[in-house]
């Protein structure tokens, strides 16, 4: 793929097949990503790559917090500003209607849609993810410029034929990532990422959320 391909492909794949993926290609990916632009060339990134027996226990150990029920964890950021308001609610709204339309959940099926989201800590069945963390001191430039590394990779890797999906829902359990990888304290986990081959065949990957058109968000000075 051309950069316009890969732009226009991507996409929150939450359906993976059962196939092995070569870490290496991965691992390549990565490195290449921190060519992304940022500040004073601080690359304040850390990336975390899991695989192999470090997955299988992963995800050994979030069956258990599942079976806990609600995190008991406290998030150490807000993920979306508590006081979020129009267009942003409704364009929230409007995904989360289309990604549950796509899987047949009804919107009262509290107990359904809730099975169905614990998936996320699963990584959808992928065999390699990653997790993105932060030392504390960095602000919004430094979190921007991490997300820019994080863009390359997930385009990269629709060039390598691989799938991907950010997954900052992981920000839910910050003591038991934390713990898992060892992270030092000075550092704050922003977002996991699945990673694999889409599974053509699972109706969530059927889904590509709307965009809204330039004319809301671009304003032209000539």
């Amino acid at each position: 793929m051309n950069v316009s391909e890969a732009v226009a492909y991507r996409r929150s794949v939450r359906g993976f097949l059962d196939k092995p993926v070569d870490v290496d290609v991965v691992k390549d990916i990565i490195a290449r990503s921190a060519r992304a632009a940022n500040g004073g060339n601080v690359q304040p990134w850390h990336v975390d790559l899991v695989h192999g027996e470090s997955m299988v226990r992963l995800k050994e150990l979030m069956r258990g917090k599942m079976a806990e029920g609600p995190p008991k964890e406290e998030t150490e950021y807000n993920i979306y500003p508590p006081e979020l308001k129009k267009p942003y609610t409704d364009r929230r709204f409007e995904v989360g209607q289309m990604l549950y339309e796509a899987i047949g959940i009804r919107r009262e099926d509290k107990m359904g849609r809730m099975m169905w989201f614990s998936r996320n800590f699963q990584f959808f069945n992928a065999p390699v993810a990653l997790f993105l963390t932060l030392d504390r001191q960095m602000g919004p430039p430094q979190w921007g410029d991490a997300g820019m590394m994080l863009q390359n990779i997930m385009l990269l890797l629709c060039e390598a034929g691989l799938d991907s999906c950010a997954q900052e829902c992981w920000a839910v359990y910050p003591k038991t990532i934390g713990a898992f990888l060892g992270t030092p304290d000075d550092r704050i986990l922003w977002t996991g990422m699945s990673i694999g081959y889409k599974d053509p065949n699972d109706p969530a990957n059927a889904l590509l959320p709307n965009r809204a058109p330039a004319s809301e968000w671009m304003i032209e000075h000539s």
